[in-house]
């Protein structure tokens, strides 16, 4: 149960930002500001600029609950400002932010950790012009992705190496460092993570062969399971998984891990989202509602656990 500690604080819901999920944040901001209100909490909408410093101040806000995704607002930098300022934030802190940005380096915890993930190949800007697809450990096809984003932007799925440039490509323009990972067919499962609770599993079914973009935000283009319809004992395990991940990472507050479980029934965990979206129709959300969470009870529980002295 809520226990309301911050219901006479100004509140800033910090969205938008300055990443390539901008409009999706603002869409997660949009409906916790509507949650809050509804629960008689005193919120200001912020858009979240390079200004924001000056901002937080004319609008004397003192506990921030951010609804802001990717670069600038994932990563801990965000988090980093708001301590510097004594706001206390939602979400987890800045080392744990910024190490779940960081796919490769958060799945080199994952593993240390017992958690299986892809086989990948990380690949930087300076070595592109100079790689060949055939020095892979795997074959085609293969996932090339960006190593610091969310929202499967600059994603692709590459059937052969003559599509293989232009993928590099893609992923580039959203930063200097990239993923080559083997494709792995098999369920799409998210786990949900509130406090240290693992809620539940869902199962995305996209209507095209991966889960992309398109996937994601174009109503009808995927289809959502909840409970994940996985055998019991593997249904646990991925809660299991899931729950390692996001202590493994140090994070706090809420979080996702979105899961591959390949035919084998072997769960690969394909990263862990440490801010993941909160419209009322994302997967987040839609969890939490399968075990009786409804959408409002979810933001006040976020919000509680607030603070500024996490690590």
């Amino acid at each position: 149960m809520a226990t309301k500690r911050f219901i006479d604080k100004t509140i800033g819901v910090l969205m938008g930002g300055l990443s390539a999920e901008r409009e999706v944040s603002i869409k997660t901001g949009e409906a916790i500001s509507t949650a809050l209100s509804r629960r008689g909490y005193r919120q200001k909408p912020i858009l979240v600029d390079r200004d924001l410093p000056f901002r937080l101040k004319e609008k004397e806000i003192e506990v921030a609950f951010i609804a802001l995704h990717g670069r600038y607002g994932e990563d801990g930098a965000i988090q980093g400002l708001l301590e510097v300022m004594n706001i206390p934030y939602t979400g987890s802190g800045i080392t744990a932010s910024a190490v779940a940005m960081d796919k490769m380096l958060s799945r080199e915890l994952f593993r240390a950790h017992g958690i299986a993930t892809p086989p990948t190949y990380v690949l930087n800007q300076a070595q592109a012009d100079d790689f060949r697809p055939d020095s892979l450990s795997f074959k085609f096809p293969v996932v090339v992705k960006p190593a610091s984003e969310g929202s499967s932007v600059g994603i692709s799925l590459v059937e052969n190496p003559a599509d293989f440039q232009a993928a590099l490509k893609a992923a580039f323009q959203y930063g200097p460092k990239i993923l080559i990972e083997r494709y792995l067919s098999g369920m799409e499962v998210q786990v949900g993570i509130l406090g240290d609770r693992a809620l539940g599993a869902i199962e995305i079914r996209p209507k095209g062969r991966f889960y992309d973009y398109n996937a994601k935000y174009v109503p009808g283009m995927s289809e959502h399971i909840f409970p994940a319809p996985l055998a019991p004992e593997i249904y646990q395990a991925v809660l299991g998984l899931g729950l390692e991940a996001h202590r493994a990472l140090g994070c706090s507050g809420y979080s996702r891990a979105d899961f591959l479980v390949e035919q084998s029934q072997e769960p690969f965990l394909l990263e862990l989202n440490s801010l993941p979206g909160m419209t009322e129709t994302s997967l987040m959300p839609e969890i939490a509602k399968g075990v009786g969470i409804d959408f409002d009870t979810l933001v006040e529980s976020i919000l509680d656990a607030a603070s500024r002295e996490i690590t």
